[in-house]
């Protein structure tokens, strides 16, 4: 007589115990949506907000905002996001070893050399430039590498949400872009800072 302690699993329930583990695993791999889109969403509505309130969309400020003063919100509202997603970052990578934190360690790198370069070129440009037009490198050259650097992602790990979010930052940039720095900066709060509050919350319901 067989006890239900000596119950042999069926391939069928140990088939569905691998994809339940895989899912599992998939879901922890890619990190929370919530602390990866969400807080930069925030930061992007806010900062871009007051660049749009100082900029205006026909060449006259909306609000007594200064360069700076939106600047400075932009800078904070980025600080406290990227602490939030670095530490969901660091809970992801948390006990992952071999090629999956090699890779992750190689991506960070790359999104801190790529930052490291806009603000090269963009300090040695902006220079050169009136201020709106200065303003607008620096948001749309920061932009590409956030569109770039997602895609990238999307494509090491195979996780299209992540590649598509990248695809939407690249058409969204580069509207603004051609529009100019007072469209840039609508766009931007409400299509990305808006849609990465979107996208976090959705991605986090369907995990």
């Amino acid at each position: 007589m067989v006890s239900d302690d000596d119950h042999v699993a069926s391939p069928e329930e140990m088939l569905r115990v691998i994809e339940e583990q895989s899912v599992a695993t998939a879901r922890w791999l890619h990190g929370d949506p919530l602390l990866l889109y969400v807080p930069w969403g925030v930061a992007w509505l806010l900062g871009f907000t007051a660049f749009f309130l100082h900029y205006g969309l026909d060449g006259h400020p909306y609000a007594p905002i200064s360069q700076m003063q939106a600047l400075a919100v932009l800078m904070g509202a980025q600080i406290v996001s990227g602490s939030i997603a670095a530490f969901g970052i660091v809970r992801m990578n948390r006990g992952v070893r071999g090629d999956n934190s090699a890779r992750g360690t190689m991506y960070g790198y790359a999104w801190f050399a790529g930052m490291m370069l806009v603000v090269v070129i963009a300090t040695r440009v902006s220079t050169l430039l009136p201020p709106d037009e200065s303003g607008l490198v620096w948001g749309g050259a920061s932009l590409l590498v956030v569109a770039v650097m997602h895609m990238a992602g999307g494509a090491i790990w195979l996780n299209w949400p992540m590649f598509f979010v990248g695809v939407w930052v690249a058409g969204v940039d580069a509207v603004g872009v051609l529009l100019g720095a007072g469209w840039h900066a609508l766009l931007t709060a409400v299509l990305l800072g808006g849609g990465f509050i979107v996208a976090g919350l959705w991605l986090r319901r369907c995990r």
